[in-house]
């Protein structure tokens, strides 16, 4: 069975999604919705990840539990108050947005790719962990999505 690969794939994934949450909350702290929503949703990420570690041990995957700490989170904070006095964050901001919306699809078709095994294989455990975390990354993508709808009239039109 190749359910490993589908954990270490989905685990890379959600890592990377996490990665850029955390990258966006810094990067666009003047931008309070944005900033805060990242940090709530990068926390169903990290709990993600740490389920998605606990369960790879099963099938002999050592994979962390976290996404550990960004020595470049100061420097994006001190960019972040730079940057709202340009005349172009918007435009980061929904480049930000776009690279968020296409990583939490990819994390989404990964659960999905994982339940559909899951149910194959007959591993309840493993298909319970996939229907309980994927709602939360589509929850992620729905976000996203909606900050895009809302955002891109007024940054593309000035």
């Amino acid at each position: 069975m190749k359910l490993g690969l589908a954990i270490r794939e989905l685990h890379r994934s959600e890592s990377a999604l996490a990665r850029d949450l955390v990258a966006v909350a810094d990067r666009h702290q003047v931008e309070h919705e944005v900033h805060h929503v990242a940090n709530d949703l990068l926390r169903w990420s990290h709990g993600h990840l740490h389920e998605l570690a606990a369960a790879g041990t099963s099938f002999g995957l050592r994979l962390r539990a976290d996404i550990g700490t960004s020595r470049l989170a100061p420097a994006r904070r001190s960019l972040s108050r730079l940057a709202v006095h340009r005349s172009t964050p918007g435009i980061l901001l929904l480049a930000d947005l776009r690279r968020l919306h296409r990583k939490a699809a990819g994390v989404s078709l990964d659960w999905e790719l994982l339940a559909q095994g899951a149910q194959v294989a007959g591993d309840g455990d493993l298909l319970a962990l996939a229907q309980r975390c994927h709602p939360q990354t589509l929850r992620q993508l729905t976000w996203a999505n909606s900050m895009l709808k809302v955002l891109s009239p007024q940054v593309l039109a000035s």
